[in-house]
């Protein structure tokens, strides 16, 4: 237990300051913040599945405090949320399953990818928000995509320890003809039952590391609330650029701290 304690001390500002800012980022994405969390919980020392879980936990605090703001006021549809984050829930604990099984350097190098990924599908969602300014036709087949958006999102949850927003936010508008707003706002509400789900799973297999998760969570709880509210003020260009170039960056770390496992 005192051993526990002087960990927490010790990386409390590092831990807190990384929620603060993957909140920023859920806020103003539509994301949970995994991608900055999980590279934080490694560099304090943790095992990567270990990353995986506790992220899981700090975001469902973050995408609870993103979800209630847009709800106060009035941008969330409840509707929308859980016909997608039903069939989340399922595959969430298959994420989480499969991430316990795999080796750390292989998870490792599967989130470096995603990393990159990222890039394209945010590349791919700038290009969407154009046409959606545009007027973009509505979709057939809606229940179909509904479950496919979902469940893809639950299962990187699960996998990866992330929100799943960095999928949902385009699906939704190529499968479902939602607008780029409707799309984030949903997203976040959405993320609350993927990790949650993500996170009981975890638990089960017991990689969760509860405090550190709710000191992450903590700072993704006011960072959210920041983000929703004046961060959408920033110029598009700058805000996009530093989103790329942390994606690089962590990339490039999360493979190097692969190479040097066995």
């Amino acid at each position: 237990m005192l051993s526990l304690s002087l960990d927490l001390m010790e990386n409390l500002w590092l831990l807190a300051g990384g929620g603060l800012f993957s909140g920023l980022l859920a806020g103003l994405f539509g994301i949970g913040g995994g991608t900055v969390l999980v590279p934080i919980i490694i560099t304090v020392g943790y095992t990567p599945v270990q990353a995986v879980a506790t992220s899981s936990l700090a975001i469902v605090l973050t995408a609870l405090s993103g979800s209630w703001q847009n709800y106060r006021m009035g941008y969330l549809d409840l509707k929308r949320v859980w016909s997608l984050g039903f069939s989340a829930i399922i595959t969430a604990q298959f994420g989480a399953y499969i991430a316990s099984d795999l080796s750390d350097r292989i998870l490792l190098f599967a989130f470096g990818i995603l990393l990159l990924i990222n890039i394209f599908l945010a590349s791919w969602r700038k290009t969407l928000a154009k046409q959606d300014d545009q007027g973009q036709e509505k979709t057939q087949y809606r229940t179909l995509g509904r479950v496919a958006t979902g469940g893809l999102a639950g299962f990187l949850a699960g996998l990866f320890g992330i929100g799943g927003g960095v999928i949902m936010v385009p699906l939704q508008m190529v499968l479902l003809g939602e607008s780029i707003k409707v799309a984030i706002q949903t997203s976040l509400g959405v993320i609350v039952i993927t990790a949650i789900s993500a996170t009981v799973g975890h638990a089960w297999q017991g990689n969760v590391l509860f405090w550190q998760g709710l000191i992450l969570g903590c700072g993704g709880l006011v960072g959210a609330q920041v983000s929703t509210r004046y961060l959408p003020k920033l110029r598009d260009r700058a805000i996009a650029f530093g989103f790329y170039a942390l994606l690089v960056i962590l990339a490039i770390y999360t493979f190097w701290r692969a190479s040097l496992l066995n």
